[in-house]
């Protein structure tokens, strides 16, 4: 029996209002996905750590119409690893886990820390920071019934300090709260063991045990570095960077990874492929279930 419960689609407020959320939520679930990851800072719903009434409750409206597993993505600019926003990190982070619970999302994502190249000073204390914030999280998320998903991110700038893929699950292990688990990202994790020459199966499969949360999207593995692309379609073109593409398109291994790898029950299949890829998204849909099927035989 998988461990996989639902697959579907992240979707954002490409514009800030919610009328573009609700265009995108209503797409995915007219293509059948059962599961839905709001992206929730792109609306203006959280000012200054708390939860602007008069905007959520349109947001309740819209999500109360549609019978699917919703999960929730916080700050995409999360970091519980940085001093001078930690305080503010949290709040946010809090209220968020209050909005979940309002509109049914029993899963919020927070990334990854990271701390500058100029950082120096903050370094030794960063792991550490992160782990008592996320413990603090993770205690006032499971009295509203919410877990946090630990995503692993990849390096963008030169001499970042980030954690491995199996570091995260070593940060998950370590503050060992029931409302804490992995999320593995596949293409950041790729991404990352090209970048440090690391082994990528090896890396997830260090997280696979504590992940309760996946997001999917296909690339190849190939860091930005330098490179700037004029159109989005150039990066594609050549392959490079986190490009969030449809199944297949890339070249990662998935069916060997949902063949052999296991996750923690009750862990939602999330593809970050958005809506510049709408005509692709049936086959994604079609394939990623296949990839459950895989994971439910082995």
């Amino acid at each position: 029996m998988s461990s996989l419960i639902a697959a579907g689609f992240a979707v954002e407020a490409a514009d800030g209002r919610l009328s573009s959320l609700s265009a995108d939520l209503r797409a995915v679930v007219d293509l059948g996905a059962d599961a839905v990851e709001l992206t929730l800072t792109s609306l203006d719903l959280i000012a200054g750590g708390r939860m602007i009434e008069e905007r959520v409750a349109p947001l309740l409206a819209l999500t109360r119409q549609f019978d699917v597993t919703y999960t929730a993505h916080g700050l995409v600019s999360s970091n519980f690893m940085d001093p001078d926003t930690l305080p503010s990190q949290l709040q946010a982070a809090k209220a968020l886990v209050e909005l979940c619970d309002r509109i049914g999302a029993r899963v919020l994502v927070q990334h990854g820390g990271f701390l500058r190249a100029d950082q120096i000073h903050q370094r030794a204390d960063a792991v550490d920071r992160e782990r008592e914030a996320l413990h603090e999280l993770c205690a006032y998320a499971a009295r509203h019934g919410v877990r946090i998903a630990l995503e692993n991110i990849f390096s963008t700038a030169p001499g970042q300090y980030r954690q491995t893929p199996a570091e995260i699950a070593g940060t998950v292990k370590a503050v060992n709260h029931p409302a804490l688990v992995a999320l593995i990202d596949f293409s950041h994790a790729y991404l990352e063991a090209t970048y440090r020459g690391l082994d990528f199966m090896a890396e997830i499969a260090a997280m696979a045990p504590v992940a309760g949360h996946l997001h999917v999207h296909d690339s190849f593995g190939r860091p930005k570095g330098f490179y700037e692309a004029f159109f989005p379609q150039e990066a594609v073109a050549l392959g490079i960077g986190d490009l969030h593409l449809p199944l297949g398109w890339g070249d990662i291994a998935w069916e060997r990874i949902f063949s052999e790898l296991r996750f923690l029950p009750g862990t939602v299949l999330m593809m970050e492929i958005g809506e510049r890829y709408r005509q692709e998204q049936p086959a994604s849909l079609a394939f990623a279930r296949q990839l459950m099927s895989l994971s439910a035989k082995a």
